[in-house]
Order: C-alpha cells, then structure tokens, then sequence
C-alpha cells in the first residue's frame, strides 16, 4: 500500500475535528461542501511572529497577506491584534477597513488599478509600489486631489550575492537593484506627495539564501537612499515562511522514495494514470523535479523568519537581524499561509465508493491541494456509532464535476477503514490559500459556505462567516 500522509493537527484545530457530532450538524445544516475557519488560532499566530521580532528587538508589524483566505471572521479577528494586513485588490482594501482595521495598520500591494491607487490614497494606507511609473502614478493622483503625502514602500527585484550569481529568480513584481536611478529620481521629484517608508521584495520561493541575499540586497538600496537624502525607516521580507503540513517526516521521506519506484516501474502504480508530479522515466533513468510543496518542513513560520534573521550577512558577516537593528529600521513581514496555519479546515460529505473511488460532495477547486502541490491525507468521520474496523483501504478521491481532471488527489490516499456514503471526509489546515483562493461556481455546483468556530467555556460555537465579530456569542454572564 502507498505510505500515509497524516496531516499535523494540533490545538483548538484538533479539539473540534474530535467533536465529530458538531461536524455532521455543521455539514447537515450548510451543505458540502463546509469551510470552517478559527479566528483565535490567528491571534495567536500573529503572537508568535511579533514574539521572534522581539527576540532581535526590532520594532515593525505583522501584515497577513488577505489573499490567502476570503474570510470575513479572519480578518475581523486581525483587527483585535497589533497586526496589519497586505491586500492586494481594491476588494480587499474595502473588505480590510470595514472589518475594524484602520488605514495605518494596512498596505496595499500587488498589482494595482487607478480606482484602487485612488482609495489608498484617499485614505492613508501605505501602498507598496512595484514600478516606477506606479510611484508616479500614485503621486498624480495625490496632486491633482490634494490629498497628504502617502507613504510608500518600494519593492524591489533582481537581487544577487557579493559575487556575481544571481540568487533570486525572476519575479514581476519590483524595481530590478541593477537600475534604481530612475527609483530615486521619481521619490526626489515627489517629495510633497510621496513619503519614502523603505524597501521590501517579493519572492516565490522558500529557498532561504535566496531571501538572504534579497534582505541584504534591500539594505544596500536603503542606504543609497539615504546618501540621496530620504529617510527609509522599514524593510519589508514579504512571506514565504511556509507550513508544515505534515505529522511525521518519515511518512513523507517514504513516500517519496515510493514515488520514485514507481516512476521507474519498480512497484505498482500509487497515483492516478501514473502521475509523475514532475518526475519521468526515460529509458529507465528518473529525469524531472519534484513539483511539489515541501509538505513536511522542519523549520516553517516564525521559526523561519528566526532562521532568516540570524543568517550571516555575505558583506558584514554578521546576522541580518543585527544589521536591521544597527539601522533602526523596523522590519515588516507579509505571511498569509504561515498566519493560518491550524486556522481551518474543509468538510466534504461521502457521496459515493465504488471501485476504488470515493466521490465527494466537492471539487478540486474547492479543496485546492493539488492545484498547489500539498499532499496529505484527509481525516475520515464516520457518520453515527463507530462501526467494526474493515481495515484500512486505498481509493482516489473524486469530486463533482463532469471532468477527469477533478480529482482531489491524484495519488492513492489510505484510509483507515472503507468509507460509506454519509460520512465525512475532512481535509485539515486548508485555510491557507487551500480552501477557497480558486473556488468557484463551475457546472453551477454550488461553492462553499463558511463558518467560524470558537470555543465558549467547555463547548463548540459557530455561526457564519460573515456574522462572526469579535464580540459575538462572548458577552459577560457573570
């Protein structure tokens, strides 16, 4: 049989996935499939980030990166805490200030339409600018309104090593290092409408001397900028400090070497149509790359950013952390999948077993695993008594759509027991980017509900999404 991959699942997370009536209640009242979302993990998420920040005592703010999750309890829960929040679609920046977050806790980033330019403007927010001639843009729209300087970080690209390897990949987004001139000259000439924050990057990678090399490099441009004349006074490491999803490395270590035997014909297929995930056969030689997220990680999240800021500057040799703080320069960071991680899950009913397949009452859009390379298993709940354990089962698991293409997974999943239609399937630690960042209404399925979850004395609470606040259900009865 191909190896587990049982999910880590810890906390309030675990407690309530335990609670296998208020999963059926939750799923018979709102359908599949479910997404359920704590907004207490969040808070303490953000603790434990602005926790490694003090251990190098330096001062700056945790922004969650919106488009990781739509929901509105998350964002509303932020509120209550000292954290920020990166959006990056004028939707976003509507949804941030009318959840309670006010506009100096919010930066606007990613690519950006005039009206969003527009709003951010109006109201004050920090807008981190990925060109030169948005900055310009930006300032336009400052002038001709009459509005207050808006401050402005500038992202940054194209970063390299005191050598000359490029470390960082090519990205879209920021001002290439190699060609800052014409940065400088627009910040110069829009010193009334624009104030000059500091530098930040952007990387798709969690490749750490990669993200070394671009926090040196960032500290290099904020002292050119300095001897220009301006006053920076944050830099910005963006996200990318991943999640472990999963409970045990040796799981994942065999399955990937299972992976690979079976690639090269030396055991039995364990993924759909023989699926690769990158990896090929020619000849009888394994060719290609993995193509998937590292899904257990032993060092993820706050423990990442640690790592990051203790990594020896290549000019200095001395801890970035240290060189931030020489600066005094706040550091900003923009985690959206590390922020959520244990924050939610995703609950699909069994619709139907049968040779091997288990259908569920979702899609792959719904449940995104695959879509962004995390493997792990799901959680089976069993619907009523416990019934007498057939052993454990292999199947594929399918979603709703008319296509061939919908499978949840494409690799053979272990179950504990065979599955019946009626019971749940739960996919835990989705909040992340997994849950609902490519759902949509394809063949008119309907798209998932969501609820927020959070405990009240001993018991379980819960109402929709949008009806969470951070005073519901907690009024004093004392």
């Amino acid at each position: 049989m191909a190896p587990n991959l049982q999910p880590r699942v810890d906390g309030d997370l675990r407690s309530i996935l335990d609670s296998h009536d208020t999963l059926h209640r939750m799923l018979d009242t709102l359908g599949s499939p479910l997404n359920l979302v704590l907004p207490d993990r969040l808070a303490a998420n953000v603790r434990d980030f602005e926790t490694t920040l003090r251990a190098y005592d330096l001062g700056g703010t945790v922004y969650f990166a919106h488009k990781a999750n739509r929901s509105s309890a998350l964002v509303r829960a932020l509120a209550t805490t000292g954290a920020g929040i990166d959006v990056a679609s004028l939707g976003e920046l509507q949804h941030a200030l009318g959840a309670g977050i006010g506009p100096d806790r919010i930066m606007a980033t990613g690519p950006k339409s005039r009206e969003f330019l527009w709003l951010a403007a109006r109201t004050g927010v920090t807008v981190g600018a990925d060109s030169v001639p948005e900055l310009a843009e930006l300032a336009g729209i400052v002038a001709a309104h009459g509005l207050p300087r808006v401050r402005v970080m500038a992202r940054l690209s194209g970063f390299a090593s005191t050598g000359t390897t490029v470390l960082s990949r090519a990205s879209r987004f920021g001002v290439p290092v190699s060609a800052l001139d014409p940065l400088w000259a627009v910040l110069d000439k829009h010193r009334e409408q624009l104030d000059f924050h500091g530098a930040a990057y952007h990387l798709d990678t969690n490749g750490l001397p990669e993200k070394a090399a671009a926090l040196e490099g960032c500290l290099q441009a904020l002292a050119e900028a300095q001897r220009r004349g301006l006053s920076p006074r944050a830099v910005d490491v963006g996200g990318g400090f991943g999640v472990n999803y999963l409970a045990d490395s040796r799981e994942w270590e065999a399955w990937t070497t299972e992976l690979t035997g079976a690639v090269l014909g030396q055991r039995p297929p364990i993924t759909w149509d023989g699926h690769g995930y990158g990896l090929r056969n020619e000849g009888g030689r394994l060719r290609g790359a993995l193509a998937v997220y590292p899904a257990y990680r032993a060092v993820a999240g706050p423990a990442y950013l640690d790592r990051l800021l203790a990594t020896a500057s290549t000019a200095h040799r001395r801890p970035l952390g240290s060189l931030v703080l020489d600066n005094l320069y706040d550091l900003h960071l923009e985690p959206g999948r590390a922020l959520l991680d244990q924050c939610g899950a995703v609950l699909t009913r069994v619709e139907e077993v049968r040779d091997g397949l288990v259908r569920v009452a979702a899609n792959s859009n719904d449940v995104a695993l695959e879509a962004h390379g995390v493997l792990m298993d799901p959680i089976l709940v069993p619907r009523g008594e416990p019934r007498p354990d057939d052993g454990p089962v292999e199947v594929f698991l399918a979603g709703n759509l008319c296509l061939e293409a919908d499978l949840i997974t494409r690799r053979r999943v272990l179950l504990p027991r065979p599955p019946r239609a009626g019971d749940l399937l739960v996919f835990a630690n989705t909040a992340g980017y997994l849950m609902d960042f490519s759902a949509g209404s394809a063949l008119m399925q309907p798209t998932a509900r969501t609820v927020a979850a959070w405990r009240h004395g001993g018991d379980w609470r819960w109402c929709l999404d949008e009806r969470y606040w951070p005073v519901t259900g907690r009024e004093e009865t004392g």
